[in-house]
């Protein structure tokens, strides 16, 4: 179980990207002063939380009312994952989600922050299918809650920080990150539709 942990840590990372929302949080609050932009982070953050959690949760019984094995759900997601990937390396992520963000102001917590850029289509794809791999047991799907929350945490973080980390990192620093980060997560989607195809066979 502990190499899945890790596993599904690095795959929380990559997909959620808490780095990378950075740059997208300096955008959406741009003129908000520095108390509204830290109950921006904080809403966001907890928002996400609960959709990620709940997916966790009840993602194995949604997929039982609509009549959808796991193995299928498995190559799906692995798809979908890769296709985030090749936006992360390709650097289309970023302009993708910049794109649907909306006027600034305490409201972008929910939308477009938390839903869909936090708890994005990969991101509930990558609870529900990491969920599965744990076999949904009381004691691993509470780790695999914690370690996403550290992820919301980091993300939090990373919204407090954000323009002292944009000087850091730099257009070149962000740039690279991403696309390794990218690379990483679209081995991970190539595994995801294995293990799908595998049980599917099998």
């Amino acid at each position: 179980m502990t190499e899945q942990l890790i596993s599904a840590f690095v795959t929380l990372l990559v997909v959620i990207d808490p780095i990378g929302l950075g740059p997208i949080f300096i955008g959406l609050t741009g003129g908000l002063d520095e108390v509204t932009k830290r109950k921006v982070a904080l809403q966001a953050s907890i928002i996400a939380f609960c959709v990620l959690a709940g997916t966790t949760l009840i993602g194995d019984w949604l997929l039982a009312k609509l009549g959808i094995s796991l193995s299928a759900f498995r190559i799906a997601g692995g798809l979908l994952l890769f296709a985030i990937a090749f936006e992360m390396v390709f650097q289309r992520r970023t302009g993708r989600k910049t794109d649907q963000a909306g006027q600034p102001g305490t409201a972008v917590a929910a939308f477009p922050l938390a839903i869909p850029m936090m708890a994005g289509p990969g991101a509930i794809t990558a609870m529900i299918l990491l969920a599965g791999r744990l076999g949904r047991e009381p004691v691993a799907l509470t780790a695999l809650i914690a370690i996403m929350g550290a992820m919301m945490l980091a993300s939090y973080l990373v919204f407090l920080s954000a323009t002292r980390l944009e000087r850091l990192l730099g257009t070149q620093g962000e740039a690279i990150l991403g696309r390794l980060l990218g690379v990483i997560l679209a081995a991970m989607a190539v595994q995801f539709v294995a293990d799908g195809v595998k049980a599917l066979i099998v």
